[in-house]
């Protein structure tokens, strides 16, 4: 199966165990993690996933999944097919 890739982006305010709780979702969906990037500035936690979705049609699933644990956490989480974010990114 030929991979299809996607973004995840988490945004707020650092707390423990963002990391842990997010990738958490990804394992127990058996989703891939390709690449990662991580950076606090301050009090300000920001990371970035490339994500190995293939085999799903959508995903509207992982981001109601997404969806509550940022509301728990007063985080915005999001996930979408790399070529929309490469798109919507596009200078």
């Amino acid at each position: 199966m030929t991979e299809r890739h996607a973004v995840v982006s988490v945004i707020g305010k650092d707390q423990v165990g963002i990391i842990a709780k997010v990738t958490n979702i990804l394992a127990d969906n058996q989703i891939n993690i390709l690449d990662i990037s991580q950076t606090i500035l301050q009090d300000f936690f920001t990371m970035m996933m490339l994500v190995d979705v293939a085999g799903r049609d959508n995903l509207d699933r992982l981001q109601d999944q997404f969806n509550h644990l940022g509301d728990a956490l007063g985080l915005k989480i999001n996930i979408q097919l790399e070529e929309i974010f490469q798109a919507m990114h596009r200078v």
